[in-house]
């Protein structure tokens, strides 16, 4: 399954999106703010106001110049081309990051440190960062919705949770060479089995059986696949940052 992702700026109280990322290229696309508009079958109106309300806090974002039929023609200012450079670059990495490939493991949380707790699943203990996606009372937003607060608070000892590991954080290890829990941050270590190896253009997935009623995925360049010699009934130790691992409230 592909997971969609919708990329915002917030400068301010101003957040730009898709739509005024949309607006900003056809500007630039048809040289005036009414070409823009009828291409994406927006009133002028709307679409000036749209420009208005983005330049109160990112400033000069479209030369205009009045008269004409048309309306007259306007151009973008190098501050609107650096936002949409940013834009897109934040844009394709949360695209990235949301369809990487992914484990959940289902378990209990034991322990807590903080914002961090201790769950225990049949992979053995991972420690992850808590994420409560209970939306705060009185209409506040939560850290997921830009502000901040505690968004551990409802994960208690006790609760079940499940910890999403993206395939991207995990790094294998031959079992004989594996560095020591003080060698390195990834606090998350377990020994697994190669299961499978799915080997794309530039990258494989390789899925390690560790015990889960799921396989740990990780993903690997070509050469790491040849140095370790990754194939099925290979032992290897997967290691992971608690930082990159979420742990969030099961579903019933």
């Amino acid at each position: 399954m592909d997971v969609g992702v919708e990329a915002r700026l917030h400068v301010g109280d101003v957040t730009f999106g898709v739509a005024d990322a949309e607006l900003l290229r056809a500007i630039a696309e048809h040289g005036s703010v009414l070409g823009a508009s009828e291409a994406l079958g927006r009133s002028r109106a709307r679409a000036l106001n749209q420009i208005e309300v983005l330049e109160t806090e990112l400033g000069p974002l479209v030369e205009r110049q009045r008269g004409g039929a048309d309306g007259g023609g306007s151009r973008l200012t190098a501050d609107a081309r650096t936002l949409l450079n940013r834009f897109e670059r934040v844009r394709t990495t949360l695209s990235g990051t949301a369809n990487v490939s992914e484990a959940v493991l289902r378990g209990e949380v034991v322990a807590r440190e903080g914002e961090f707790g201790l769950v225990e699943t049949d992979a053995g203990t991972v420690r992850a960062l808590l994420v409560d996606k209970t939306p705060a009372e009185d209409g506040q937003e939560t850290n997921e919705g830009g502000k901040r607060g505690d968004t551990s608070a409802g994960l208690e000892v006790g609760t079940r949770v499940q910890v999403s590991v993206r395939g991207d954080t995990v790094t294998l290890h031959d079992p004989t060479d594996a560095p020591g829990g003080s060698a390195t941050s990834a606090r998350n270590r377990f020994s697994g089995t190669v299961t499978n190896v799915d080997s794309g253009e530039s990258i494989a997935r390789v899925s390690i059986d560790v015990g889960a009623a799921v396989p740990l995925l990780a993903l690997v360049t070509h050469e790491s696949l040849d140095r370790l010699a990754l194939e099925p009934g290979v032992d290897v130790v997967a290691a992971f940052k608690s930082t990159a691992t979420r742990a969030t409230a099961d579903e019933p």
